[in-house]
């Protein structure tokens, strides 16, 4: 699998997998540099170097509305390889985009539905949702952003310069969810296929039943595990899933290393402060999903430049 190629490279603390490298090669290829032939002939060797990608976790949420259109604009802009979103249902089958399986933390639901506790996303049709303010909570500046379809997201994101990182939040309470998220990605013609060439499309979530089922149905769809399988999962897991997206303090440098050696890749999450950020890339991630794009591009950039 190929993830979105991102824009920075950075020397690497230990060894990686050779699909990496593959990735680094077609970087260098495409910038103009030469790297050795099968017969061992070059003009200019190829720096070891490595690449990290900047997933903007549900957007640029640490600045932004989390899980809005403007979050995802934003978090592409200040530097993000792909926006992170969670997908979920309404009462009346829309696909819709919110990460908590409850409307009230990051919406005004609970003024304007008060006798409508727990405020369900799944009790909710989508005519609803849309009168809700999904931006005020944030900041009062905000107001007015609503909760975005997943069909918008994916209209916005394939315009911007960035990838998607989708995760299917909670499919237990949404039976036959993966075939809809599969249905909506193909009404637009050539979308699938384009983003996973571009390396610009994954899948993941918590549910690996849930994961299995999609990669049934989007073969060609790389899909990524969140959480932490066992040493004695992953071999298994390595048969069909591309991905291994394990909370960051849950890692070692080992097991990162192990998940590579499977020929899977792994994305840390949710990373925000800068130490962390250093602790994550020093691990030897494929990438990292934060709050703040922007400091993680901070820090690579700050890495390229000291070589």
């Amino acid at each position: 699998m190929r993830l979105l190629t991102p824009t920075r490279r950075i020397r690497p603390s230990g060894r990686r997998s050779a699909r990496a490298a593959a990735v680094f090669v077609g970087v260098a290829l495409a910038a103009g540099a030469t790297v050795p032939t099968a017969s061992g002939a070059h003009a200019t060797e190829a720096p070891e170097a490595v690449t990290v990608i900047n997933a903007a976790h549900r957007g640029a949420s640490a600045y932004y509305p989390e899980n809005t259109l403007l979050s995802f604009r934003e978090g592409i802009a200040l530097g993000g390889d792909f926006a992170e979103l969670d997908v979920q249902r309404s009462r009346d089958g829309e696909l819709v985009v919110i990460h908590d399986t409850s409307l009230a933390r990051t919406t005004n639901v609970e003024q304007l539905f008060p006798d409508r506790a727990p405020w369900k996303v799944s009790d909710f049709t989508h005519a609803e949702m849309l009168t809700l303010d999904a931006g005020s909570w944030k900041d009062p500046k905000f107001a007015g952003e609503r909760i975005p379809t997943l069909a918008e997201s994916i209209r916005t994101i394939r315009n911007s310069s960035g990838g998607m990182l989708l995760e299917i939040k909670a499919p237990e309470l949404y039976p036959g969810i993966e075939a809809e998220v599969a249905a909506e990605m193909n009404t637009f013609p050539g979308y699938v296929q384009s983003a996973v060439s571009a390396g610009r499309l994954v899948v993941q979530s918590f549910n690996f039943g849930s994961m299995k089922a999609f990669k049934a149905l989007e073969p060609t769809v790389p899909v990524g595990l969140l959480g932490t399988p066992t040493f004695a999962q992953l071999p298994e897991l390595a048969t069909w899933a591309d991905q291994i997206n394990p909370y960051h303090y849950s890692i070692d440098a080992a097991y990162v290393a192990e998940v590579h050696r499977l020929g899977m890749e792994c994305l840390t999450w949710t990373v925000d402060s800068d130490a962390d950020l250093r602790r994550a890339i020093d691990l030897g991630v494929d990438g990292v999903i934060t709050n703040r794009p922007d400091a993680l591009e901070r820090i690579l950039a700050d890495r390229v430049a000291r070589g």
